[in-house]
């Protein structure tokens, strides 16, 4: 199975939700998705802050691209070096995502075909 991994690290809508509808169209393929979160980027799984991320006339909300694929069982890493720089909390994030740290980008950057980054 090919492997996609995101680099996020912006909560900023144009830089937001494009990760979430090139990852859908990932998962539509049948490629395995990793999403990798770090600095502002970190609002986008804290609890109640994609609520907050709005981009007119976009495709779905973004609560609902984190609904879909947590659903489909992407895995989603806050980078753990980032949280307080970003002054968010482990226990901030919603439930499903992993902590990791630089290595665990390089690693997964290692083994991915397509490697996006949106900052």
């Amino acid at each position: 199975m090919s492997k996609m991994l995101i680099f996020c690290g912006s909560d900023e809508p144009h830089k937001a939700f494009p990760p979430f509808m090139l990852a859908a169209g990932a998962l539509a393929m049948d490629m395995e998705v990793t999403f990798f979160f770090t600095m502002s980027g970190l609002n986008i799984i804290k609890k109640g802050g994609a609520e907050k991320i709005v981009l007119p006339e976009g495709p779905k909300p973004l609560p609902e691209f984190l609904e879909i694929m947590l659903e489909a069982e992407t895995k989603m890493i806050a980078c753990s070096a980032a949280l307080p720089i970003a002054g968010v909390k482990e226990e901030d994030l919603i439930d499903g995502v992993e902590m990791g740290g630089v290595a665990t980008f390089v690693s997964d950057a290692e083994e991915a075909e397509v490697v996006l980054t949106f900052a």
